[in-house]
């Protein structure tokens, strides 16, 4: 019980600093930001699917689902975003 609580303290800790990190960084820069750091959100969603492999309880289960679902809707965000802010610099064809 005592080594679930610590792991659930990281992970609050870890949302906790997340969303204050990301909420200081401009508008303007969380497109490009986006792009840069895909290979970041990769590194995050083996490290859930590592977490995942070696999770006992139901409970660490339910937490290990969790993070590789969030891991993945991130880095597929990433790429979409990213994709959609390279569409806005193709030229349009000539009608």
């Amino acid at each position: 019980m005592a080594h679930l609580l610590s792991e659930l303290t990281v992970f609050i800790l870890a949302v906790f600093v997340g969303f204050e990190v990301i909420s200081k960084v401009p508008t303007l820069l969380h497109t490009p930001l986006m792009s840069g750091t895909n290979a970041i959100h990769g590194i995050v969603l083996v490290g859930a699917l590592l977490v995942a492999g070696v999770a006992h309880g139901p409970l660490e289960h339910v937490l290990a689902i969790a993070a590789v679902t969030l891991a993945t809707v991130n880095v597929v965000g990433g790429f979409l975003v990213t994709d959609r802010m390279l569409e806005m610099f193709k030229k349009k064809p000539q009608s």
